[in-house]
């Protein structure tokens, strides 16, 4: 009889173990590691507050970016931009600012990276 209690009990630290072995290995793979990234990009041709939002919401729109926003106003604003570059390029942020539309007519595309450095 002592022997069988035994063998229950065994059988059921074998099972608890290697289900919670199991449900570990699954976490840890749906689990990823992201290293976000944050730069500032200088703009020139921002006059008002639209262009503001208009751009921080065509840079947020890239899927791997955080957040954007703005820090600094003036003739050459600044964009605060964190974001994951497994996922999102500088490339792909400049070109979402100069494609940007004006507020005033929206055929222009007046926004202009003022110095496009590499990550």
């Amino acid at each position: 009889m002592k022997f069988l209690q035994s063998l229950l009990i065994i059988s059921g630290l074998f099972f608890a173990t290697s289900n919670m072995a199991q449900a570990q290995a699954i976490v840890g793979s749906t689990t990823t590691e992201t290293n976000i990234v944050s730069t500032s990009i200088k703009v020139n041709g921002v006059g008002c507050s639209s262009d503001i939002k208009s751009i921080s919401k065509n840079i947020e729109a890239i899927e791997g970016v955080s957040t954007c926003e703005l820090g600094k106003k003036g003739a050459t604003s600044v964009f605060e931009v964190s974001f994951d570059p497994a996922i999102a390029s500088l490339e792909d942020i400049h070109a979402a600012i100069e494609g940007t539309p004006g507020c005033k007519n929206p055929n222009d595309r007046p926004y202009k990276v003022k110095s496009k450095s590499r990550e």
